[in-house]
């Protein structure tokens, strides 16, 4: 494979699910000898390869400007002169493919695609909803986007809207998309099937690749060993449950807390994240954890991990888990049935079925032989099909095919 050199457009370089994977195929493909370079929104680590994307005090001032005014009529997202600066940039100039991720959170204005993926190929990995609908990264129980936004149930649901522009925005997309090449990369079959239905986003070829996790550091342990560096009991059962924002709904913590309560010997929880859990729950609070070491003891010392999420493309929390060994206890919905299979890598719930989540809690906390067998097979499942490495070899193909061929249109 010849030298590649990919520029990355990303809201952030380390910040969030959607940041830390951009990271990680970004040192990836450096690792593999090609140049790889990231333009951001915020920037976080000290990688001299990495520099914002408003890159001196008058696009600042430009951006800013305009923010304001395009949220004051509710036009998320739709114009920043910075995005249409990126076609000057030396690294743009340079480069071979652009890789997009998310372009929601205040920094990209989606109508200069057109002018972007017309000079170079790009390829746009779909870190959630929000290409395909009037303004939400996760649409829930609704299914407007199928069709058209409007009367959105959910302006207040991230990225909120003071009022409802849903219908203008989602054809604004549509007109925007018609006039671009793009090739979207979805991580998880569920957002592959999304994809699929999208009367916006299935004009374009779609490649499955799932984000994959360094397993050489989240790897099994001595269980034991790991709860004594955490200060936790040897002698409990141990949930571990995590998220930036514990208490964000869709994450489904408070399905979790419920669940707890119906069982008769509750284990302890453990608890990454912000945010707090009910009352009448036992909690024991790591905070936010950005050290990689300390987020794979955490799982090591868990007996169990659960990811009740209610809407994920596919969460870095469940591979991360299975690396370590770690059986997860889900719900049979979303993204995260990639990773979590029933009885071969943990329990899936039917979907916001309290009880049955209970039921899976206790089925695998009781059983120590299916744990054992669960969790040699957890490792097996990521070493084999979400190591960060086949990821990254993944990308580099396909960057290499749209680099000596024509963009898709």
């Amino acid at each position: 494979m010849s030298s590649l050199n990919v520029l990355h457009i990303s809201e952030s370089d380390a910040a969030g699910g959607a940041g830390r994977a951009a990271y990680k195929l970004h040192r990836g493909l450096n690792g593999l000898g090609h140049v790889s370079r990231m333009l951001v929104g915020r920037k976080v680590t000290p990688d001299t390869d990495i520099r914002p994307l408003k890159r001196n005090l008058l696009w600042r001032a430009l951006d800013r400007a305009s923010g304001e005014l395009f949220d004051l009529l509710s036009l998320q997202y739709v114009f920043y002169p910075s995005s249409f600066g990126v076609l000057a940039d030396a690294w743009f100039r340079s480069a071979s493919v652009v890789q997009l991720h998310n372009l929601h959170g205040s920094y990209f204005g989606f109508t200069a695609l057109p002018a972007i993926s017309r000079l170079r190929p790009v390829v746009w990995q779909l870190h959630d909803q929000w290409g395909l609908t009037g303004h939400v990264a996760y649409s829930l129980d609704c299914e407007q986007w199928r069709h058209g936004c409007g009367m959105c149930p959910y302006l207040g649901e991230y990225p909120r809207l003071r009022h409802d522009t849903t219908a203008l925005l989602y054809r604004l997309k549509d007109r925007v998309y018609r006039s671009s090449r793009l090739n979207l990369v979805v991580p998880s079959r569920w957002m592959a099937d999304i994809v699929a239905a999208s009367p916006l986003l299935n004009r374009f070829p779609v490649h499955y690749i799932p984000t994959g996790i360094d397993i050489d550091v989240f790897k099994p342990g001595d269980q034991n060993e790991a709860r004594e560096r955490l200060g936790l009991p040897l002698d409990r059962r141990i949930i571990f449950f995590a998220a930036a924002n514990i208490n964000e709904r869709r994450k489904g913590l408070h399905l979790l807390a419920e669940a707890l309560r119906r069982l008769d010997e509750p284990p302890l929880l453990v608890v990454a994240g912000n945010g707090t859990v009910a009352r009448g729950i036992e909690t024991r609070y790591l905070g936010a954890v950005h050290d990689e070491e300390i987020l794979a003891d955490a799982y090591r010392a868990a007996d169990v991990f659960a990811v009740p999420t209610l809407a994920d493309v596919l969460t870095q929390t469940a591979p991360e888990s299975i690396a370590c060994g770690t059986p997860c206890v889900s719900f049979d919905r979303g993204g995260v049935i990639d990773v979590v299979r029933h009885l071969e890598t943990g329990y899936q719930a039917k979907f916001g079925d309290v009880d049955d989540l209970a039921r899976g809690l206790t089925t695998l906390l009781g059983d120590s032989e299916l744990l054992a067998r669960l969790s040699r097979r957890c490792r097996e499942v990521a070493e084999t099909e979400f190591a960060v490495q086949q990821q990254v070899e993944r990308y580099a193909a396909l960057y290499e095919e749209l680099a000596v061929g024509p963009p898709a249109r």
